[in-house]
């Protein structure tokens, strides 16, 4: 498979940050139009500051890779910003192949210029909802939904989990909260996910990325997660024997025959050092192990990367065909946090129309 198959066929995203997705000249822009003056040193182009990005994420210094989001929310304080965030979100992935995504954002940063937590939202579904009409207009349809994330170290998690539920008709679709896993276990906002579960709203947790399987524990049995945000870690829970045979421990064999969704993304966890190489990545295991694995991006920006970019370096590192990419981007969509009927529409009606002529088209 060429990059240019990958990117034709259709994909799902479930795990993409608003904020680690910008373009650099979108960057330079905003900064210049709202007077963010602490722009990194780079040389004046929207390559070079993507390049700075890249290489900041690169780096192997946290507080350098963290940095980068002070840049992109930096510029992302005015509804103007959101708007046009959101609607070339929409835009970008839409030329890259994705029919459906979810992305996420936490409101509360996104207050220093005086927006309120509603006014926040209202703005980016504003901006998907354009970028929808202009990637429609290019021929490349996408439906996008976003998912309102509190952070774990702060204490404003049942204030966004009421913000993302009163306006769940409105483009919010999900719950999440993000940051630091260690120290900041999941179960510090049970008010939260209580509530939400009153509600009978989806969410979804960032856990076992850069902590182990106590974190992905109390994300399922404690919090009653619907998702889990990488979980790459659960690999800690599989014992391989020297002939390659594995064997499941009780939480591995609970989130695989629970069918629980794994939001994994490859590029992104080799730079956090949750995987060494695309090649020894846990998701071609897990995907052997029949898991419910999901393919993501995470942040575009920082990553340098893409869907397609994802499903290549998949490609070479597994050998992957376009069967294993349809069978990643139905375990998406059966995992989205949309109604069973619009999920089947797009599996039925779209997904697994498109993988069949591509499959034709691949093999005339």
């Amino acid at each position: 498979m060429d990059e240019e198959l990958i990117r034709r066929a259709p994909k799902a995203l479930l795990h993409d940050h608003l904020d680690g997705g910008l373009r650099p000249q979108t960057i330079i822009e905003l900064a210049e139009q709202f007077g963010y003056e602490n722009l990194p040193a780079f040389d004046g182009t929207a390559e070079g500051l993507g390049r700075w990005f890249a290489a900041a994420a690169d780096s192997g210094s946290l507080p350098r890779y963290l940095e980068t989001f002070e840049h992109t929310v930096g510029v992302m304080q005015h509804a103007d910003a959101l708007f046009r965030v959101a609607a070339e979100c929409a835009e970008d992935l839409a030329a890259d192949g994705v029919v459906y995504a979810e992305s996420r954002y936490a409101p509360e940063q996104h207050l220093e210029a005086g927006l309120s937590l509603d006014e926040v939202v209202e703005a980016v579904d504003a901006g998907f909802r354009e970028g929808e009409r202009r990637a429609a207009a290019a021929g490349h349809p996408i439906k996008v939904t976003t998912i309102l994330t509190a952070m774990r170290h702060a204490a404003r998690s049942s204030e966004i989990a009421e913000l993302a539920v009163r306006h769940r008709d409105r483009g919010v679709s999900g719950f999440d909260i993000a940051g630091a896993e260690a120290g900041y276990p999941p179960t510090r906002h049970l008010d939260a996910f209580e509530y939400l579960r009153r509600e009978n709203f989806h969410f979804t947790i960032h856990a076992g990325e850069a902590f182990g399987l106590p974190s992905i524990w109390e994300a399922l049995q404690w919090c009653g997660a619907d998702r889990l945000g990488h979980g790459v870690t659960i690999m800690d829970d599989i014992l391989l024997d020297a002939d390659g045979n594995a064997t499941l421990g009780r939480l591995a064999a609970y989130v695989r025959d629970k069918r629980i969704p794994l939001e994994m993304c490859p590029t992104s966890n080799l730079q956090t050092g949750a995987a060494e190489s695309y090649e020894t990545h846990p998701i071609g295991l897990l995907r052997e192990l029949h898991f419910r694995v999901t393919v993501n991006t995470d942040n575009r920006l920082m990553s340098s990367t893409s869907m397609t970019r994802e499903f290549a370096e998949l490609h070479k590192a597994n050998g992957y065909t376009l069967d294993d990419m349809q069978w990643f981007t139905i375990n998406a969509l059966k995992s989205a946090f949309l109604p069973f009927d619009q999920r089947l529409e797009l599996i039925n009606g779209l997904v697994k129309p498109a993988y069949e002529a591509l499959r034709d088209e691949a093999s005339a």
